[in-house]
């Protein structure tokens, strides 16, 4: 429903709307964005009600430049990884996380908090051609952590790039199969067995 627009960034929210996830920190980090930049935004989650209503209040507030659907709908989950830019997910804890695996497979570039599993699977940025990175992150859980970062992504989006394209080929490269897991901790293993 939203203008296609390829010169802005879309930004994405895939996510249980649930404290967990940062949907607190997402919430007022996402309208000072809105109402700051030339974006889009698209989001999809049920949870929590009041922060659902929360999210459904800054669809309505921005409706030029945002699409809110409190559902769950695996089908249209996918067709908002596929057309991201970049994929927000400010978790206060995250054990693992799936959400930024599968945005870094279709090249959305995940903004995400230094927490768990999300530290585990992106890779920071380097700020500069992008010899490193696939995604940007914080530490605070604070919003105005989350503004900043998203500043500096949407600041990479539109000024440099050949590192954003870099950044997108690295992450649509990552491999996160049991395959590759299975066979680092067979070597770990032999490596233990042959001491």
């Amino acid at each position: 429903g939203l203008e296609v627009r390829e010169d802005v960034p879309l930004i994405a929210i895939v996510s249980r709307l649930v404290w967990q996830k940062g949907i607190d920190l997402a919430i007022p980090a996402l309208r000072s964005i809105l109402e700051e930049r030339d974006v889009q935004l698209i989001a999809l989650g049920t949870g929590e009600p009041e922060l659902s209503q929360e999210l459904r209040r800054l669809g309505e507030d921005f409706q030029d430049q945002a699409r809110v659907f409190i559902m769950y709908d695996a089908t249209l989950a996918q067709r908002i990884y596929s057309s991201a830019d970049l994929f927000v997910m400010p978790s206060h804890y995250e054990p693992c996380g799936i959400g930024q695996m599968l945005a870094m497979r279709y090249g959305a570039l995940p903004v995400v908090r230094e927490t768990g599993g999300l530290a585990d699977t992106v890779e920071n940025y380097d700020n500069a051609d992008a010899e490193e990175g696939t995604g940007f992150l914080f530490l605070w859980e604070e919003a105005s952590a989350l503004v900043n970062t998203l500043h500096w992504a949407i600041n990479t989006y539109t000024q440099r790039p050949a590192a954003w394209k870099r950044m997108q080929r690295r992450a649509m490269q990552l491999d996160f199969s049991w395959e590759r897991s299975a066979t680092t901790y067979k070597r770990l293993y032999e490596r233990v067995l042959s001491t």
